[in-house]
């Protein structure tokens, strides 16, 4: 039985400066790019048979620098992979979201206002989470399989992995260029490794 290898893409200019990036859709820096890059020497030791990447392009160039466009690995475009809608939230950090409301803010406990766009509640964001997971669990009889995405969507679906609630995805920060492994132990689902870097 093989794992899901999730792994966020490479830095922008917003994920640097904090600012929740949703639908906008930004490029790698070079930074990103050499985080991208860091990480095909450790995918191509597993045993990945498909791969499905979220259609943003900071997801896309991610998956291809890190070589899983190269034909080795069947790789799909996946919608569902989309990060959170931000709505009114997008663009700004969490700083200047508690300043707007005059108090604490999480997207966890808290949540998303419409904006240009409608924004997304995180029952939202797991049921489209349960679908990319409904759809890959049958392909781990045969290898790994690798999911390139977003910080927020790829917490959600590995809180929804481990049969938890989508608000659990709070405890599993990842940073820009880094993968984690979704796994089982003792045929229940396990955390096998997490917010892990290249050299």
């Amino acid at each position: 039985m093989g794992e899901l290898v999730v792994v966020r893409h490479g830095q922008t200019e917003w994920s640097r400066s904090g600012q929740h990036t949703g639908v906008t859709d930004l490029p790698l820096l070079p930074d990103g790019e050499d985080d991208a890059c860091r990480l095909r020497p450790v995918l191509e030791q597993r045993q990945i048979t498909h791969a499905f990447v979220s259609p943003l392009q900071r997801a896309r160039r991610t998956a291809e620098l890190a070589g899983l466009f190269d034909g080795v690995v069947e790789t799909a475009i996946e919608p569902d992979l989309v990060e959170v809608d931000y709505g009114g939230y997008e663009g700004l950090t969490t700083p200047e979201i508690a300043e707007r409301l005059g108090q604490k803010w999480s997207l966890w406990a808290d949540g998303t206002v419409p904006g240009d766009t409608p924004g997304e509640t995180l029952a939202q964001v797991a049921q489209r989470a349960d679908r990319v997971l409904e759809r890959v669990r049958p392909l781990l009889a045969d290898g790994d399989v690798a999911l390139v995405a977003h910080g927020h969507v790829l917490r959600i679906l590995t809180a929804r992995w481990l049969r938890l609630s989508p608000e659990a995805g709070a405890l599993f920060p990842l940073s820009t260029g880094r993968y984690g492994l979704l796994g089982r132990e003792h045929d229940w689902p396990a955390l096998t490794g997490w917010n892990t870097g290249c050299p």
